[in-house]
């Protein structure tokens, strides 16, 4: 039998591996693919971040709602007593809105720890009491987007590691730079829902006094934390300027609050922001905004109302020394890690998204409690 040349010749299969060419195209594809998906990702889990936040915040507006029927007012930022000797501390040491709402928000546990007659600053006064609660950190005060605070807390000894409990969340004193209240004081009628109790009452603001409504005055607040670096400028930083604005005596004056400083507090906006580089790696750049939320003060537990969140302008102290970041008249606004705004609690409980485009009257407006304001829903 005779065979073809054609039949002799072995067969020649294909193998069964990629070519490099083909590995390098796979490759590619899928880095494609890859830089595709990340950023929905990522906008996911922002999303579900910025879920969390609002849920957060609707816990404290609903906490301030179960409170304000409760009580038929807002809860106060009372001082508390030294240890020592049993007299007033003063506004140092005072208990923010945030503590006394703890109860209100299954946080009872919490509440129950804190002894709200001794004073949460300052060991000579006796602090000590209260460290151990003043070193923990609660999950709905901390908004999901924002890193942790940095840094230890000088004032709390060695417990919990000096833990920072920080505070993304401020109650809002309103358009007013000045945090304290106090009856016979020029500016004794607080604009917004919350102020520190200046010694001889007027922080606590009833039902009736919400004149704006619950619906329309903010409650609540967001901010970012401090990043506790003060060699950089940050748009959480609070700016020690030194001075407050020209024609304004920022101790006990009308004109420390909107309407009556309309005119007059403005401008003192970019003083700050001019003021701000020269602060760099000094002490008179704060980068501990929101170090915790126990305390009574601007920049801890209060802030205030009178700018959009993200401004161009700084947070900024007109405190002649430097102290505290927030025992002065002052800026202490909002901000947030959220993309074009930031969320706000309003006394009725309800959760809502301001534009960082929003304008300065309709921010006065939304934060005063009684301004007669008429505030389109289409216009924040």
């Amino acid at each position: 039998m005779e065979f073809s040349s054609q039949d002799e010749r072995p067969s020649r299969r294909r193998s069964g591996g990629f070519t490099l060419i083909e590995l390098l195209v796979v490759i590619a594809i899928i880095a494609v693919l890859i830089a595709l998906l990340l950023p929905a990702v990522q906008a996911a889990r922002e999303a579900a971040r910025r879920s969390q936040c609002t849920n957060n915040m609707k816990q404290l507006g609903l906490a301030l709602h179960n409170y304000l029927s409760t009580f038929g007012a807002c809860p106060g930022g009372y001082v508390a007593r030294k240890v020592s000797d049993k007299t007033l501390a003063g506004a140092w040491g005072s208990w923010s809105p945030q503590s006394m709402l703890l109860a209100n928000m299954e946080q009872g546990a919490v509440y129950n720890t804190i002894n709200f007659m001794t004073v949460n600053e300052d060991m000579a006064s006796g602090a000590y009491v209260n460290w151990t609660v003043c070193t923990t950190r609660i999950n709905s005060f901390l908004c999901p987007s924002s890193p942790l605070p940095v840094g230890t807390n000088w004032n709390k000894g060695n417990i919990n590691n000096n833990l920072l409990p920080g505070n993304n969340y401020f109650a809002s004193m309103g358009p007013q730079l000045m945090p304290y209240a106090r009856s016979g004081a020029p500016d004794e009628i607080v604009v917004g829902l919350f102020a520190c109790d200046g010694g001889n009452g007027g922080s606590a603001v009833t039902v009736a006094s919400i004149q704006d409504g619950t619906s329309n005055t903010i409650a609540f607040g967001e901010w970012r934390m401090g990043d506790g670096n003060i060699n950089k400028l940050s748009i959480q930083d609070v700016i020690n300027i030194g001075t407050g604005p020209p024609g304004v005596n920022t101790w006990w004056d009308a004109k420390t609050q909107i309407p009556a400083g309309a005119l007059l507090i403005p401008p003192w906006f970019p003083m700050c922001a001019g003021a701000a580089m020269g602060t760099i790696g000094t002490i008179k750049n704060k980068s501990n905004l929101g170090d915790n939320w126990y305390a009574s003060e601007a920049g801890f537990g209060l802030g205030n109302t009178l700018l959009p969140p993200n401004p161009k302008y700084p947070n900024c102290t007109s405190a002649g020394y430097d102290g505290s970041i927030g025992d002065a008249a002052g800026i202490y606004g909002m901000s947030s890690f959220h993309s074009g705004g930031g969320n706000v609690a309003f006394a009725d409980g309800s959760v809502r998204f301001l534009k960082d485009s929003t304008n300065m009257n309709i921010i006065w407006a939304l934060g005063s409690r009684a301004g007669g304001e008429i505030v389109s829903s289409d216009a924040f």
